[in-house]
């Protein structure tokens, strides 16, 4: 049954014809393009537009940061652990060892498919850091960034994609619902707990920069969001076709979804609320996107808005953990309800003759565990790590409270 679902979901990566495909391979280039845009762009308005005015640019030069410190790290030895040689941990292909520019990837350049996951494990660094603004040190940030997806992104990456078969479970997870979103939020809400809340959490009214630049960040990732999940099909086919159809219904339902649960309990539709539905939607349909249908994703899209919704709401109350921008509640816990749903709504045309959902279901439970686990433990180690190599991972009282934009970066992201 494995390899059955696994012909449908995945086959460039494993069945795909030996041969290069130039409709394939122009496909991936401008997929690779638009997931690009989502983080130094799109993620990057979007929590620049949440974050206080205060941080606005600190915030933003953490999604850049992590873009440009995130693709080195990846070339060099991230793509090795995550699709080299082994079991575990993948090896064999440091700073790219034998990938020359006709070495294929089913039936694609391997070096456009380094690309293409390398703006992966740049936004999921990126989505963490929006549990810690307003209080982490950049310089700690971006030592923690280049650690990080070493030892925990592209491990992570290996047992779900690149042929870690001992720790991979049968998980079906088309584009990253546990490998980018349950491992980004897991990450980001345990450097949360460390860091300790903002001082004047709960003391003074926090009130977003610019409900704007988060509508704008949010359409950003929504464009890019198609090459993010219709591009993970590696071929131009109908699969990639299916997946940017149901990435769209997704994301708008996540919308209604959000704005419905704000209704009932605000009497309210912020733009703002909008907007995280969006991302919730996207985030849902994520591990799905190649496997669902129409129907599927109406329902996943919805109730992942509404989940989001209540996560921020309800639950982070409860929890009493600082996760400034919800990173966690939107993607973690998201992340979860979407590897779930995968298994749910499962479409005719990507399910074996003797698929059996329970089994499927305890699948999608092990390799959340496992990812919740190991991105936790291992997460911590690394920010004690940055911590240690930056003088402590805290800004002092005085920058907290002028803001980091200025003691920082020596700037304003308005000028009056």
């Amino acid at each position: 049954m494995k390899k059955y679902l696994l012909g449908v979901l995945l086959p460039s990566f494993a069945f795909a014809e030996d041969a290069l495909n130039s409709g394939d391979t122009a496909w991936m280039l401008v997929a690779t393009a638009f997931v690009m845009l989502m983080t130094p762009a799109g993620l990057a308005l979007f929590y620049g537009g949440l974050t206080r005015s205060k941080n606005v640019l600190n915030t933003m030069g953490m999604s850049l940061g992590a873009y440009a410190v995130g693709t080195l790290v990846w070339v060099v030895v991230g793509y090795s652990i995550a699709f080299g040689d082994g079991d575990i941990i993948g090896t064999g292909k440091v700073m790219l060892t034998n990938i020359a520019s006709d070495t294929l990837k089913g039936s694609i350049p391997e070096l456009l498919f380094v690309a293409f996951q390398g703006t992966f494990a740049a936004i999921a660094v990126a989505i963490a850091s929006g549990s810690m603004i307003e209080r982490v040190k950049f310089s700690t940030y971006i030592v923690f960034a280049a650690l990080w997806v070493a030892l925990v992104y592209a491990p992570v990456t290996h047992w779900a994609w690149g042929g870690g078969e001992t720790l991979n479970f049968g998980e079906m997870d088309f584009a990253g619902g546990t490998v980018v979103h349950l491992n980004a939020g897991i990450a980001g809400f345990v450097v949360a707990m460390i860091l300790g809340r903002r001082r004047d959490y709960g003391k003074v009214a926090i009130k977003p920069f610019s409900p704007v630049l988060v509508v704008l960040g949010a359409s950003l990732l929504w464009f890019g969001w198609f090459g993010f999940n219709a591009g993970s099909q590696l071929a131009s086919d109908g699969v990639a076709a299916s997946a940017f159809l149901v990435t769209n219904v997704a994301a708008s339902l996540g919308v209604i979804g959000w704005i419905i649960a704000e209704w009932f309990v605000y009497k309210k539709a912020t733009l703002i609320g909008g907007a995280s539905g969006a991302v919730a939607g996207l985030v849902a349909i994520t591990p799905a996107s190649g496997s669902a249908g129409v129907d599927g994703a109406i329902i996943i899209g919805l109730v992942g808005g509404a989940i989001g919704f209540w996560g921020v709401a309800k639950l982070k109350n409860m929890f009493k953990v600082d996760d400034a921008l919800d990173a966690f509640w939107i993607h973690g816990l998201v992340g979860i309800w979407g590897s779930i749903a995968t298994a749910i709504f499962i479409a005719p045309y990507a399910m074996s003759e003797g698929y059996n959902m329970a089994s499927q279901l305890l699948s999608q439970a092990k390799a959340i565990g496992l990812t919740t686990i190991y991105s936790a433990v291992v997460t911590a180690v690394v920010y004690f790590i940055a911590s240690a190599l930056t003088g402590g991972g805290r800004v002092d009282d005085e920058s907290e409270s002028r803001g980091l934009d200025e003691t920082v970066h020596g700037e304003k992201a308005i000028n009056l």
